[in-house]
């Protein structure tokens, strides 16, 4: 199904955009012809320009995720996720003094995310150029193929200036070395963003079948986002005359997206993986996603499964397995996200967040022996802060801790809210988020992912309509209650139905029947099993249950929790918080935190709030990302290098 990368493998050259090379002294030998090295002439053709544009999907789109830069920059830091039991990027998440425009790691530098997403601008602006100006009346290439080319630079620039703010705009492809730069504010980068995804829009059409093929829906879906990024708090020094208009087109691109882009039934079809390919990375839902390959020639390479993991194979009775994922540990939910949700009636925590697993090793652990595919290993109970049923545990591990509520000992239960105030963040133990997980990988220890990435998806399209009515709404235009029908059928999908099995799980492991390789099942610590019920501690039901929120004035329990620790008192400040609120329920570590917090800015009084590591450090310069130094010393003015005023004056407030 996935064509389109499977030509990737052809496209090294086109990449590096390397010129051919070329013979010397008249040596017979030298003159020959290399048939398969290409120079820029290739791009004069339709097929040269056909696969740069395959190159560019994989530059701009699935290289990010072989990277820890793309958590870094839109996880940690945030009020979703904190450092979990690996502290190795922690830069990005502490907002500490190795923060900067130069930040010493082994892992993300400052200049990474910048260079990665320029190399993908300068193979969107050739193949913009080429398809302009090739003599062609071939759709495909007039259509397509430009089109193509205005959303992955408009892709890539929207990305920039929500990291950055203003940066430099280029916008015509390089044949040689070019040194002199100049920074484009804010307003003119956002300016040039709808400009091309609007261009994109009028080019493509919606026949394409698959969600990793770019649509006039992806256009459409990624233009609302841009007007809502510039009428949004980080851009109100200037944004007045341009948005309210700004608001209304989010509004009509969104609903137009929406028609087409139906929600799936049940929220956990879209993290059933089963296999490349699979039915889940196909949904309707899905508008855009990052393409990844079985074939291992193509070395394409999906990480994301291995950031989100706790470490479970050091404890007593458990190891490592293919189903447990390779724990790197380093992002764990924050109590924001614990406690952001309706855990007896919003079943999305549960259809998310892995929190048992089965004994794989077994042996003894407190007296007791446990059998390995049989006994329940790890739980995490995930409860109420007036639960009062926990006290006088140690680290949150006993045995004995649930006795009376499941009639055995279980060798490792840790809980969220336990009287003695322990809780989870004192451990590198943390329920896993689990919507990039998968088994079908070839070893234990092998970090190549394969499966798809969802880059958009309609939900998070029903809720950029509802922020857009939520600030018309205070600037007169309509009323707040129109937000509510769609933050409603978003919430309603996530609710319990009738008769459904709330204790039921499954997440990427389901794929581990298709990998090479294999373990006897006792060895697997993957199990089809949540914690509920044992952290709601109810009588089992299966009734359907109802989000609908009915008035702005009756908000549930739980946002007014986060509206009371913010200090929010105003119905604009609450509604913005609701919508803020419910994109995590919905869009939780989905690459989007960062960014929305960022430019609406609530990032620094989230993380103070909710972020432990975050909150001594975070001041509002925090906002925008540093100008990577090794840019401001590589560049020119005037033929000569910057001063040290000269590279301040283009660097970012506070770095």
């Amino acid at each position: 199904m996935k064509k389109h990368i499977k030509k990737h493998i052809h496209l090294f050259a086109l990449l590096t955009l390397i010129i051919g090379v070329t013979s010397c002294n008249g040596d017979k030998f030298l003159d020959e012809v290399l048939e398969t090295e290409r120079d820029f002439s290739y791009y004069d053709t339709e097929e040269g320009i056909q696969q740069l544009a395959v190159g560019a999907y994989y530059r701009v789109f699935a290289s990010p995720f072989n990277s820890e830069y793309q958590f870094g920059t839109t996880n940690y830091g945030t009020d979703e996720f904190h450092v979990g039991g690996d502290d190795t990027n922690s830069q990005w998440n502490n907002y500490d003094s190795r923060f900067n425009s130069i930040i010493t790691t082994i892992r993300t530098t400052a200049e990474e995310p910048w260079d990665n997403i320029y190399i993908g601008i300068g193979l969107a602006n050739q193949l913009i150029a080429s398809a302009t100006n090739i003599e062609s009346t071939n759709d495909a290439i007039k259509k397509t193929a430009l089109g193509e080319g205005y959303f992955l630079r408009a892709f890539n620039y929207l990305k920039l200036v929500r990291q950055y703010g203003g940066v430099p705009l280029k916008l015509e492809p390089s044949t040689s070395v070019e040194l002199e730069f100049t920074r484009a504010t804010a307003e003119e980068v956002l300016a040039q963003v709808i400009d091309d995804f609007t261009q994109a829009y009028n080019l493509l059409d919606n026949s394409v079948q698959f969600p990793n093929k770019i649509s006039k829906d992806a256009a459409a879906h990624f233009l609302a986002k841009a007007y809502l990024t510039r009428a949004s708090e980080i851009n109100d020094s200037w944004n007045s005359s341009t948005k309210t208009d700004d608001l209304q087109k989010v509004v009509s691109l969104s609903d137009e997206v929406i028609a087409n882009h139906p929600l799936a039934n049940n929220y956990q079809e879209l993290w059933n993986y089963t296999q490349p390919d699979g039915a889940n990375e196909f949904l309707p839902e899905l508008i855009l996603s990052a393409s990844f390959s079985r074939d291992p020639v193509l070395e394409t390479s999906n990480r994301s499964h291995i950031f989100f993991t706790a470490r479970y194979d050091d404890l007593p009775t458990m190891k490592r397995d293919l189903t447990g994922m390779r724990p790197y540990s380093r992002m764990a939910p924050t109590y924001f996200v614990y406690d952001a949700f309706d855990h007896i009636n919003d079943s999305r925590f549960w259809k998310t967040f892995r929190t048992k697993h089965r004994v794989n090793k077994g042996g003894e652990f407190g007296g007791i022996t446990y059998t390995p595919g049989v006994d329940l290993g790890i739980m995490y109970v995930i409860n109420h802060e007036d639960d009062t049923r926990f006290a006088n545990t140690i680290n949150n591990n006993n045995p004995s801790i649930l006795y009376d509520e499941t009639g055995k000992t279980i060798p490792h239960v840790f809980v969220a809210h336990a009287a003695d105030g322990v809780g989870l963040l004192a451990n590198p133990r943390f329920p896993s988020l689990s919507k990039h997980f998968e088994s079908d990988r070839t070893a234990i220890n092998d970090n190549r992912g394969m499966r798809d990435e969802i880059l958009a998806r309609s939900a998070e399209t029903y809720l950029m309509a509802a922020e857009a009515k939520i600030r018309l709404a205070s600037s007169g235009s309509g009323s707040y209650s129109d937000a509510l029908p769609y933050i409603n059928a978003v919430r309603n999908r996530g609710a319990y139905k009738e008769g459904e099995d709330r204790s039921y799980y499954v997440d990427g492991a389901e794929s581990y029947p298709t990998s090479d390789y294999s373990q006897p099942l006792s060895d697997n610590s993957y199990m089809r099993e949540n914690s509920y019920y044992e952290s709601n501690n109810i009588p089992e039901t299966t009734a359907a249950t109802d989000l609908t929120i009915a008035s702005t004035s009756a908000l549930p329990t739980e946002d007014e929790a986060v509206m009371d620790q913010l200090g929010y008192s105003e119905e604009y400040d609450r509604m913005l918080c609701l919508v803020l609120n419910e994109r995590t329920r919905e869009l939780c570590g989905e690459w989007l935190r960062w960014e929305d917090l960022s430019r609406t800015k609530t990032l620094v009084a989230r993380a103070r709030a909710y972020n432990p590591e975050a909150a001594p450090t975070i001041q509002d310069y925090h906002n925008l990302r540093p100008i990577p130094q090794k840019f401001l010393d590589g560049i020119n003015t005037e033929g000569r290098p910057l001063t040290a005023d000269e590279k301040a004056a283009l660097q970012n407030p506070g770095y």
